[in-house]
C-alpha cells in the first residue's frame, strides 16, 4: 500500500468484506450495551459492554470487534467466489487465474511434499556468492524476483513536491520485527521477544538443513545486522514528518553519500532506468547500511540474504515452516491458533489479484444504489465541512480560502475503480503455489517500476473493492470508500439517518479531516507539499494539535503503557473532526428535526451510539502492546470516548455533568475543525 494513505481501520488494514448483510440488523440493541455504566463515566462501555462480554476473541484471532466480524463474514463470501472459480476455471481468464491460484494454495498435500524445495535453488545460489559486490547486486535484484526487499525499501511513487511526476524513493528497512523498539528497548517484553526471535531464526535455519553450530551462528548474525539497522532507523513519530523524510538527491550525490553502494549500477539492476534523481526518506540510514556492508563479514551478508528468502517464503512452504513461523507470531501477537488455510488464501488472493476477485465481488454482492447514496452523503458532508471552516474563530480569512480550495478539490472514489487491472503477464499454475506467488510478485514489481516516465494515474486505488476500510491520499488529495465498508454498522439502506450518519457519515468526515490533520494540512489542493498557512494560523493550529496529543497521552492501555498521542495524532484529529462534521450534517435531516425516539433513544443518542459501536472490540494483551508501538490509531475505547468528550452535543444527548468521569469543561473541549 502507498506509504502515505491515511486509513480508518483499527490497526492493520482489513482484507475484505461483503457489501450487505442478508438479515436486517437491530441497529441499536440494548443487549449489546451495559446500562449499568453511566454514559458520562465510560461511553464506550455503556454502548458496547454487553457485546464485549458476549464476544470473546476466537482462538485464531488476536482481536474481535466490528471490523473483525465483517472480515470473518467477508472471507466466507470470498471463499465462495474462489471455490466457484476453482470449479469453473475454463469459463474465462479471470476465473481461471483466481481458481487455479486458489487450487494451488489449498493443495496442502502437494505443498507438504515439496518441503522447502521451491526456494532451495535460491538459497544455494546465495550461499555460493563469492564477494561483497555480488551481495550488493543481489540486494538489488532479489526484489525484482519476488524474493524479498533486503536492507532498504524502494518504490516508485509521486514526488510530494511535484505530484504529477513519478520518482524512485528509498526508505529505511531491513528488519523483521514490527518496530525498531523491539531491537533497542530493554524492558522485559522487548527482551523476551528478541530472544524468541533469535531462537526462531535458529530453528528456521535448522529446517533447511544447517547443523546446530551453523544455525546458531546464522541466528546471531541476523540479530546483529538487524539491530544495527534498527539503531539507524527513524522512529514512527519522526517518519510522520513529510518534510523530514523528503530528501532529494541526484544519483551522483547519492553515490557520494554511500561510497560502497553505486546507485548508477544498482538502479538498472532494480529495473529503474533513466533516472537522475531520487527521494530518500532517511539518508542517515543509507549511510549506516553502506558502512555495515563494508564492516561485516561476507558470510554474515550471505546469511542475511538467505534469511530474507526464507522468512518471506515460510508461510507458503510445508507445515514445518508454517508452524515455526506461527510460533513467532504467537509471541508477538498472542494468537492461539492459526488462521484456517482457506481464510489465509482468500486474503492472499485479494491482495495479489485484487482487481480480478474484486470484479466478481462487485458483480455478486454490491448494490449499485449504495454508490449513489454515498455520493450524496459525501457531497453533504463536504458542504457541511465548508460551512464549519467558514465559521472557525481561530483562522484568518486568507487561510480559510486556501482550506476551502483544498476541500473543494477532493477527488471522491466510491465502491470500486473505474478501470480494472488486467494482470497481463502473470502465469498461474494450478499445481505450483510458490511459482504463482513469485509470478504475482514479479508482475506487481514490474507494474510499479513501469510507471516511471508515464503520466500519473490518478484512477488507481490503494485498496481492493471488498476492503472494509476507507482512506485519504494526500498526494492525490483524494478520499476513497471501497464497497466493503458499505454495510452495517457503517451503512445499511434500512437504517435511520442517525445510524448512517453516526456510522459511514463519521467515516466520510474522518477521511475528509485527514486532509487537514497535522500531516494532511501540509499538502495543498494539488497534492503537493505546500505551506498554505499564515504563520499566525499555523501557530494556532499547532497549539490545538498539541492539546490533542496531551489528551490521548493520558490514556492508559495496559498497566503503565499509554497511548502515544504523537504517533496517533493524525487519526485522533480525524476522529474528532469526522464526528463533529457528521453530527452537524445529521442536524439537517428530517429525523433530527422531528426528534422522535426509536427503541427508546432520541435521534441524537442513536447517532452517538452508532459511532461508539463501530469501535467495539476485544484485544489480546500481546497485540495491544504491539499496536501501541506500531499503529497510528488509538485503541477502540479511546477512539469512541476521545472524540465524544470534545463534542458539546454528546453532553446534551446523555446529560453528562460535571463529576462524571469523562466530563470535560466546555472551555477545555478541543475544537479544531
Amino acid at each position: 500500500m502507498n506509504a502515505f494513505l491515511k486509513v480508518l481501520t483499527v490497526g492493520a488494514v482489513a482484507t475484505a468484506a461483503f457489501a450487505f448483510n442478508d438479515k436486517k440488523p437491530k441497529y441499536i440493541d440494548p443487549a449489546n450495551m451495559d446500562l449499568s455504566v453511566k454514559p458520562g463515566d465510560n461511553f464506550y462501555l455503556y454502548a458496547n459492554g454487553g457485546w464485549i462480554k458476549k464476544n470473546p476473541i476466537p482462538a485464531s484471532k488476536t482481536r474481535w470487534g466490528s471490523f473483525d466480524v465483517l472480515r470473518e463474514e467477508s472471507s466466507q463470501r470470498l471463499q465462495a467466489l474462489l471455490q466457484d472459480a476453482q470449479k469453473n476455471t475454463g469459463k474465462d481468464r479471470a476465473t481461471q487465474m483466481i481458481g487455479d491460484f486458489y487450487r494451488s494454495g489449498m493443495d496442502s498435500a502437494a505443498i507438504e511434499a515439496r518441503g522447502y524445495t521451491p526456494i532451495k535453488a535460491d538459497l544455494d545460489h546465495l550461499a555460493a556468492l563469492n564477494n561483497k559486490q555480488q551481495v550488493i547486486d543481489e540486494i538489488a535484484t532479489m526484489r525484482t524476483k519476488g524474493l524479498g526487499s533486503p536492507l532498504f525499501g524502494m518504490f516508485i511513487g509521486q514526488d510530494r513536491k511535484n505530484v504529477n511526476l513519478y520518482i524512485p524513493q528509498l526508505g529505511q528497512g531491513g528488519t523483521t520485527l514490527p518496530d525498531r523498539d523491539y531491537y533497542l528497548k530493554d524492558d522485559a517484553r522487548s527482551t523476551a521477544i528478541r530472544k524468541a526471535y533469535r531462537d526462531h531464526v535458529e530453528r528456521m535455519f535448522s529446517l533447511i538443513g544447517e547443523n546446530a553450530a551453523n544455525a546458531a551462528y546464522s541466528a546471531d548474525a541476523i540479530l546483529r545486522i538487524e539491530t544495527a539497522l534498527a539503531k539507524a532507523q527513524m522512529s514512527r513519530v519522526e517518519m510522520r514528518d513529510p518534510y523530514k523524510t523528503y530528501n532529494k538527491f541526484s544519483v551522483k550525490d547519492l553515490n557520494n553519500l554511500t561510497p560502497g553502494l553505486n546507485w548508477s549500477s544498482l538502479f538498472p539492476l532494480m529495473k529503474v532506468n533513466g533516472v537522475d534523481s531520487v527521494l530518500v526518506g532517511n539518508p542517515a540510514f543509507l549511510k549506516t547500511a553502506d558502512v555495515l556492508i563494508t564492516a561485516l563479514p561476507l558470510q554474515d551478508w550471505k546469511t542475511y540474504l538467505r534469511w530474507n528468502v526464507l522468512k518471506g517464503a515460510a508461510p507458503y512452504l510445508s507445515s514445518a515452516f508454517v508452524n515455526e513461523n506461527f510460533k513467532l507470531s504467537q509471541v508477538l501477537t498472542g494468537q492461539k491458533e492459526q488462521t484456517p488455510r482457506w481464510q489465509r488464501m482468500s486474503g492472499l488472493i485479494d491482495n495479489t489479484l485484487g482487481d480480478l476477485l474484486g470484479q466478481l465481488y462487485v458483480q455478486k454482492y454490491f448494490k449499485g444504489e449504495a454508490k449513489t447514496r454515498m455520493q450524496e452523503m459525501v457531497n453533504n458532508l463536504q458542504q457541511t465541512f465548508a460551512e464549519r471552516i467558514q465559521r472557525l474563530d481561530w483562522m484568518s480569512e486568507a487561510t480559510k480560502q486556501r482550506a476551502l480550495q483544498k476541500l473543494n478539490a477532493f477527488t471522491k472514489k466510491i465502491a470500486y475503480p473505474d478501470k480494472w487491472k488486467d494482470y497481463q503477464g502473470i502465469t498461474i499454475n494450478g499445481a505450483d503455489f510458490v511459482s504463482n506467488l513469485r509470478s504475482s510478485a514479479t508482475w506487481s514489481y514490474d507494474y510499479m517500476v513501469n510507471r516511471l516516465g508515464k503520466p500519473v494515474d490518478r484512477t488507481e486505488w490503494g485498496m481492493t473493492p471488498p476492503t472494509i476500510n476507507a482512506y485519504y491520499n494526500p498526494v492525490n488529495n483524494e478520499i476513497a470508500f471501497p464497497a466493503g465498508i458499505l454495510q452495517f454498522p457503517f451503512f445499511d439502506f434500512g437504517a435511520d439517518d442517525a445510524i448512517i450518519y453516526g456510522g459511514i457519515g463519521s467515516v466520510i468526515g474522518h477521511e475528509m479531516t485527514h486532509g487537514f490533520d497535522d500531516q494532511g494540512a501540509q499538502y495543498g489542493a494539488s497534492g503537493n507539499l505546500d505551506n498554505w498557512w499564515t504563520k499566525e494560523d499555523e501557530a494556532k493550529f499547532k497549539a490545538k494539535t498539541q492539546q490533542v496529543v496531551n489528551q490521548y497521552n493520558a490514556y492508559t492501555v495496559l498497566d503503565t503503557i499509554h497511548v502515544n498521542g504523537r504517533l496517533t495524532l493524525g487519526e485522533n484529529l480525524a476522529d474528532i473532526g469526522g464526528l463533529s462534521i457528521a453530527y452537524e450534517a445529521f442536524t439537517k435531516t428530517k429525523q433530527f428535526k422531528e426528534g422522535k425516539k426509536i427503541d427508546g433513544f432520541t435521534p441524537q443518542q442513536r447517532f452517538f451510539l452508532s459511532w461508539a459501536q463501530i469501535w467495539r472490540n476485544n484485544t489480546v494483551p500481546e497485540t495491544a502492546s504491539q499496536l501501541i508501538l506500531t499503529d497510528p490509531h488509538s485503541p477502540g475505547e479511546y477512539r469512541a470516548n476521545g472524540a465524544v468528550v470534545n463534542n458539546d452535543a454528546w453532553y446534551e444527548a446523555f446529560n453528562v455533568q460535571a463529576g462524571d468521569k469523562l466530563y470535560v469543561a466546555p472551555e477545555k473541549r478541543i475544537k479544531v475543525w
